[in-house]
């Protein structure tokens, strides 16, 4: 059985550390001293870095994720990454992906890096042989074009629904409900500023008979990933997807009005008139009209 290797300095010094350094193996990373012994760099910052070049290629290093591993809080851990990327030890650059998503690269370089870290990270091409010059043939002259027109300008934002009529109780129950849409989907806490003027806009909706479960349903749902404007995305879609006013119940038709049944004066027998007198065919005056 093998027996490590322990070793300690000849002579210890009088006072401060004494190092027993056993011989890794496997399993270790190597960190420059410029790292750990940076004058700049925080000490949250220094054992940052050294945990991200100890980690293989592909781990996640978020700051959500990083916070779930570490005792220090978002913001800590946010601000050791700026230093380290102020300092050449870090670059993050985000790119769009062919579905659209918008994703984060990360480059973690164990050597500080200036301005060119791209180019110190990538393998720069072996020179080629320059190409004989070709003869130079007289450029053509252009022709005059029509001026290409400016473009359009874009058309202003829609500003946010508003109720017709202001009703207290609404207003507090749309403010309640933003309020409250941080307990079905954290990612739209909002700020109280915003929380007033979005409330309006929501008042609109219930104004139009809609159910506060539907306008939650409608503000929780499909949020895109990442989500970096909560209150400008609640005041697209109250804007955009604002439901139109409820139709008018058609008015029920007046039945026809029918004369009541009178006796005849003359023969005694039923008719429908307005008033009580003679039948039809006991009216004198239209037996002499006639």
């Amino acid at each position: 059985m093998d027996t490590p290797q322990i070793s300690a300095p000849s002579r210890a010094p009088s006072s401060g550390v004494v190092h027993l350094n056993t011989r890794h193996t496997s399993r270790f990373t190597v960190v420059g001293n410029h790292l750990t012994q940076h004058s700049e760099l925080s000490l949250t910052a220094i054992g940052l870095a050294a945990h991200i070049q100890s980690l293989p290629a592909g781990a996640r290093i978020g700051i959500k994720h990083l916070a779930e591993r570490f005792p220090e809080s978002e913001t800590r851990i946010a601000a050791a990454l700026r230093e380290l990327e102020a300092h050449g030890y870090l670059k993050r650059t985000r790119e769009r992906l062919p579905s659209g998503r918008v994703v984060t690269r990360t480059v973690s370089y164990n050597q500080p890096v200036t301005g060119g870290a791209s180019r110190a990270a990538v393998p720069q091409p072996q020179p080629q042989l320059k190409p004989q010059p070709r003869p130079v043939r007289p450029a053509p002259v252009p022709r005059p074009e029509a001026s290409t027109p400016a473009p359009a300008p874009l058309p202003p934002c829609p500003s946010l629904p508003r109720p017709e009529v202001h009703d207290l109780d609404r207003h507090r129950a749309a403010l309640d409900l933003l309020a409250d849409l941080r307990r079905h989907e954290p990612r739209l806490l909002l700020g109280e500023e915003d929380i007033c003027r979005l409330a309006p806009a929501v008042a609109a909706w219930f104004e139009r008979d809609a159910h506060p479960d539907a306008v939650r349903r409608t503000l929780v749902a499909d949020l895109p990933e990442p989500l970096t404007r909560p209150a400008g995305l609640l005041a697209h879609r109250l804007t955009a997807l604002l439901p139109p006013p409820l139709p008018t119940a058609p008015a029920e038709e007046a039945a026809p009005r029918r004369d009541p049944l009178q006796n005849c004066d003359g023969c005694d027998r039923a008719f429908r008139a307005p008033e009580p007198g003679h039948c039809r065919e006991c009216r004198t005056d239209l037996k002499e009209a006639a």
